[in-house]
């Protein structure tokens, strides 16, 4: 799989801008804040609608514009399809699939797979537990697309029930329709948090041993990382490993998130919060037999966090039903970050992929690994406003929109 066009209309301080890609490795080069990570940002997006950087549509939209678009033409093997993607701030983002009518945008969801490094990977080791929850339900959503619907529904479930604790908290006891409603929105819970909960676990199953071999790529050293689970809808002495909850099914881990709400419900309305469910859960990640967090040492854990990375463009690999569907991996400023030695080996274990975007602020950051490769490496320099490609073939601009003033808070 590989991006063959990119074009955007609005999206950050891209005024206009449209680029042809090709497989193998584009290497967009420029100063900070001109907006490299801008444009990578925009085919993530194109593929798991969502950002690396923001929690909200609004940024991702030039400033004093209505809208932001971004256009994706795509190659799976001999099949092209084209996403135009209409961003709007308060409104629902939507999709055009092969200039059809625009419709919701999950569903483009599959269309285009990316795993993507970035400085910001530290925070799903040195972050709070949302970070690997993330991580995991949005991988685990990249393969298995129909999870989008899934999570949409649980968080309106966990709001819903919020409400409804709040409500019996501020009445002082709990009414026949509290109860009523509760088992209501309890049913809800349960349905749609089982779904998570076994995606989850199958998913950390394939993981764990893709995380040890990637690992393995990019670390000495004889400690190992481990993976593990923890749920409080699960019996205390199953300790939340995956061997111990990979062969529970959907509708038991269903029946053991119900049990767990009817515990916890005198307490849950005293603090008129859910606390049971996979938005309470954590991804525990140890190295050997400490938690990375707060022991591994700094070049462990960006080792850790690029093992997490690594480990699911291999997942991908090895999936069935990603067949041929080889994820885009998009290297964002990463090997500036590195010593030389990690950014040797993790050039080395991504340089076949079928098309790697790297952004890089100056020419040395990008690893002679990479150069290396059988395959041209494609040089895409960044300036504010244009965007030229100075690679084997290229020698004039393909974009050459209006001077745009970066803002460095929305740069790089």
């Amino acid at each position: 799989m590989h991006l063959e066009s990119l074009a955007l209309q609005d999206f950050r301080t891209y005024e206009s801008l449209n680029l042809e890609l090709t497989p193998g490795i584009t290497v967009f080069l420029g100063s900070n804040g001109v907006g490299k990570t801008n444009i990578v940002e925009a085919v993530d997006y194109a593929a798991t609608l969502g950002s690396h950087r923001v929690s909200t549509t609004a940024p991702m939209i030039r400033m004093g514009a209505q809208r932001a678009v971004i256009r994706a033409g795509v190659r799976r093997a001999t099949h092209r399809t084209t996403l135009e993607f209409a961003l709007e701030s308060g409104k629902a983002n939507t999709v055009a699939i092969n200039h059809g009518a625009p419709t919701r945008a999950r569903d483009a969801l599959g269309t285009v797979h990316t795993v993507l490094f970035s400085p910001e990977d530290l925070s799903l080791i040195k972050g709070d537990p949302s970070h690997r929850r993330n991580f995991l339900d949005d991988l685990a959503t990249s393969m298995r697309p129909f999870l989008a619907g899934v999570r949409a529904d649980y968080d309106k479930s966990v709001k819903q029930r919020n409400a409804l604790l709040k409500s019996a908290r501020a009445a002082g006891r709990i009414t026949e329709a509290h109860l009523a409603t509760l088992a209501a929105w309890n049913d809800q819970l349960a349905t749609t948090g089982a779904q998570i909960l076994y995606a989850r676990i199958q998913l950390i199953k394939a993981l764990e041993p893709e995380v040890h071999r990637a690992y393995a790529q990019l670390a000495e050293g004889p400690r190992l990382p481990t993976l593990q689970y923890r749920s409080q809808v699960v019996p205390a002495e199953a300790e939340g490993r995956v061997e111990n909850l990979e062969h529970l099914s959907v509708a038991q881990l269903r029946g053991l998130m119900l049990t767990a709400c009817d515990q916890m419900r005198d307490r849950e309305i005293e603090r008129a919060s859910s606390l049971v469910g996979p938005h309470r859960d954590e991804l525990e990640l140890t190295l050997g037999q400490l938690p990375a967090r707060g022991y591994a040492s700094h070049g462990e854990m960006w080792s850790y966090a690029l093992a997490l990375r690594l480990g699911s463009w291999y997942v991908h690999l090895d999936d069935d039903r990603t067949e041929g569907a080889s994820p885009i991996l998009i290297l964002d400023d990463v090997f500036a970050e590195l010593d030389a030695r990690r950014r040797d080996r993790l050039a080395q274990a991504v340089a076949g992929a079928e098309q790697v975007l790297v952004t890089a602020a100056v020419d040395a950051d990008v690893p002679q690994a990479l150069r290396e490769d059988q395959r041209p490496v494609t040089v895409v320099r960044v300036t504010p406003g244009q965007a030229v490609l100075t690679g084997p073939g290229h020698d004039a601009a393909v974009d050459r929109a209006p001077d745009v003033e970066t803002d460095p808070g929305l740069g790089d």
